[in-house]
């Protein structure tokens, strides 16, 4: 379908001006249908976490003032883009934080991720509610799509698997009727959540806006996704932690796929599958100068590179697990081991075993890891370190290695034909 997917992330749409930035590159597309997937603005995921947080600690007095904080950003964004408190906008906005609140002065009634994906949720629901009256403010013809009516999932809450089935149908309902009838006009929805076959939000993972872009942009068969981000495409590092990243023109989908399992932020994990299998080309592009070429991340048979990608992350714990009759790490060990993290939904990020020993490299999910360790003692003598980092290194050279070691405690090294990881102690203070 003749259909523009655009997916606008919160650390570029973080302001009123961030919204009216949107509007600018709208301007850019005249006449051209276009679907568009909102992220929650700014930082407001992590502050919903942390009033979740708040909120599972029975801490009433925090979690209230994270809330006040979360209205207040929201409220001033609507206050500089719309001014007059007549506007419907004020009143929509203000019916959205009052749910949230009644959740909020419920008892818990769900366990930890149900109750995620029900609070942490309203922060789309939040930001598209604002882009979409503002985008009617500058007079453009739009429609605001409910994500829980065209994402369809199963229950696993917090990383929900999409059924891609009933999401086909509802797409073809309500998406391509609205395109048809509509042609050159704007749908918006929120990315991240859907919808459990109980009718309950879900979330689809950390970023996953990405990945609904993906699933609407293969549904529809368009035959380009564009991410419009926060840094001029595919860079080889974060230019947060990295002082001279390099932007890469091209990506071929095998090596992109290998970035976002190791951890890459410029998309989620689940983003390319549904894109390659459609061979429908990813864009990334830069939110503030969409004038310029991005990268695009498409089919190729053959993709070099020249220059070595860094992938850091933070925040890991190193956990180490042995028989605690110092007999052999054998089969029957690992299946054990690996049933524990599937059961609690741990990934592994990197894994290495010796004779007597298995070691795992995992984020640090609060929620996550003290049950997993209670579960492994059981069975197996447990050690651990926190507060590590993991670094993976794709087309590593020794310059590479060399610039992320030097002087740095190496816990554990892993290293196959393209890629290297270290996990790392932060250096003394």
């Amino acid at each position: 379908m003749n259909v523009e997917v655009f997916k606008f992330g919160g650390a570029s749409v973080n302001s009123a001006d961030g919204i009216r930035k949107v509007a600018q590159i709208l301007d850019l597309f005249p006449g051209k249908s276009m679907m568009l997937i909102l992220s929650a603005l700014g930082k407001t995921t992590n502050a919903m976490e942390r009033m979740l947080h708040h909120y599972m600690e029975k801490d009433a007095v925090s979690m209230v003032e994270e809330y006040n904080q979360v209205k207040a950003y929201h409220l001033d964004i609507v206050h500089e883009l719309f001014g007059d408190k007549t506007h419907p906008v004020f009143t929509e906005i203000e019916s959205h934080f009052e749910a949230l609140h009644r959740i909020l002065r419920q008892d818990r009634v769900t366990g930890y991720d149900e109750t995620y994906d029900r609070v942490v949720s309203f922060g789309e629901i939040f930001s598209t509610t604002i882009l979409y009256h503002y985008l009617v403010l500058e007079g453009l013809e739009i429609r605001l799509f409910d994500a829980t009516s065209i994402l369809h999932t199963d229950n696993s809450f917090r990383d929900a698997r999409i059924d891609w089935k009933k999401t086909q149908l509802a797409i073809q309902k309500q998406l391509f009727t609205f395109f048809q009838e509509k042609r050159g006009s704007i749908g918006l929805t929120q990315g991240f959540i859907g919808r459990s076959p109980e009718g309950k939000p879900t979330t689809l993972g950390r970023e996953g806006s990405d990945f609904t872009a993906a699933v609407i942009g293969y549904c529809m068969r368009v035959k380009k996704v564009t991410v419009w981000k926060d840094v001029p495409g595919v860079l080889n590092a974060d230019p947060i932690w990295f002082d001279d990243p390099e932007k890469l023109d091209t990506l071929s989908f095998l090596e992109a796929i290998e970035l976002a399992y190791y951890g890459a932020k410029i998309f989620h994990p689940k983003t390319i599958k549904p894109l390659e299998n459609a061979n429908i080309t990813l864009d990334v592009r830069s939110f503030h100068h969409p004038e310029e070429e991005g990268t695009l991340v498409k089919n190729m048979q053959e993709w070099k590179i020249s220059t070595p990608i860094f992938i850091r992350k933070e925040n890991q714990v190193l956990i180490s697990i042995s028989p605690r009759d110092f007999s052999f790490i054998v089969e029957e060990n690992l299946s054990h081991i690996f049933t524990i993290l599937a059961s609690l939904h741990v990934k592994a990020n990197v894994t290495q075993n010796s004779a007597i020993s298995f070691s795992i490299c995992v984020d640090n999910d609060p929620v996550k890891i003290k049950p997993l360790i209670r579960e492994l003692q059981k069975t197996f003598e447990v050690r651990y370190n926190d507060g590590l980092e993991l670094y993976t290194i794709r087309h590593y050279t020794d310059e590479a290695v060399q610039r992320i070691t030097s002087g740095r405690n190496i816990l554990l090294e892993q290293k196959s034909r393209n890629t290297i990881h270290f996990v790392l102690q932060h250096p003394p203070q």
